[in-house]
Parts: C-alpha cells; sequence; structure tokens
C-alpha cells in the first residue's frame, strides 16, 4: 500500500484503467473467436460475425487497449481467412405475412397516427408536378483581401557581466 497522497490516487485511476480496458479487449477477444468458429464451420453469418471483430478490433485500437497494428494484423488475418472460405449459401429467408400486420395498426385507439400519413401522401402529389427551376443560381465566388502581417520586433534582454 502506498503512502504518499498522489500514489495512492495514481493506483485508483490504474484501477480504473484497467478494467475499462479489459472490457474492451474481452469483447475483441470474444467476437474474434466467434467469428473464426463461423468461418471453420462455413456459417452463412460468418460475414456479420466477421464485421462485428472489426468492429470490436478497431474499437479497442482506438481507445488505446491494443496497439492499431496489432489491430490491423488481426483484422488482416481474419480477412485472409474469410477470403479462402470461398462461397456460403445463405439460409433460406424467412417471410412474414404483411398483409396481416396492416389491420393490426389501423385498429389501434390512436386514430391520429393515420391521418397525417393520408396529409402526407396528398401534399406529396402537388410537389411532383412542380415544374424544375430554370437554372440554379451560381455563386460568385468572394474575394478576399490578402491581410499584410506586420513583423514584430522583438528585444532581447542583455543580462549584465560579472
Amino acid at each position: 500500500m502506498a503512502n504518499i497522497k498522489s500514489q495512492i490516487k495514481r493506483n485508483r485511476q490504474n484501477d480504473k484503467r484497467r478494467l475499462r480496458n479489459r472490457a474492451y479487449r474481452g469483447q475483441a477477444r470474444i467476437a474474434v473467436r466467434e467469428a473464426r468458429v463461423a468461418m471453420d464451420a462455413s456459417a452463412p453469418e460468418s460475414k456479420e460475425q466477421l464485421l462485428k471483430a472489426v468492429s470490436a478490433l478497431d474499437k479497442a485500437a482506438e481507445k488505446g487497449v491494443i496497439h492499431k497494428n496489432n489491430a490491423a494484423r488481426r483484422k488482416s488475418r481474419l480477412m485472409k481467412q474469410f477470403a479462402k472460405m470461398g462461397p456460403v449459401q445463405a439460409a433460406p429467408a424467412q417471410v412474414k405475412p404483411v398483409a396481416e400486420a396492416v389491420p393490426a395498426a389501423t385498429s389501434s385507439p390512436k386514430g391520429k397516427k393515420a391521418a397525417p400519413r393520408k396529409r402526407a401522401a396528398v401534399k406529396a402529389e402537388p410537389k411532383a408536378e412542380a415544374k424544375p427551376k430554370a437554372e440554379p443560381k451560381k455563386t460568385a465566388a468572394k474575394k478576399t483581401e490578402k491581410k499584410t502581417e506586420t513583423k514584430k520586433t522583438t528585444t532581447r534582454k542583455t543580462t549584465a557581466k560579472k
């Protein structure tokens, strides 16, 4: 245990920083691990995992937790591994019924939301029919005068010889 006030404060600061850095480093490590596992399994979500890992590494480098060259090297290795993987077939997307959602929204007690949408649609039509302007105005380049700098003279103090 330190006895000096400034060293006690420095220890508190270091503990806070260590915990903060540990969180960023851990997030990056987990994201990289998940990306590697997804790429090894040739999973369709491997691209999303790769992007998360790259983002986590960038954030850790930005915060100073890891060196920027270290982050760049790790990202490069991940990208190479992803490129070697080859094309991945995406999982079939699930289709949601859209017709069911529309009546549920209109039956809500707040009927105010539906009315502004109709008004917006009505207002949008005349704007589309409006004629375009002939030519856009050209902005004239402003001429600025160069200010002349006055040279300031400085004097040195002379020291008396002993």
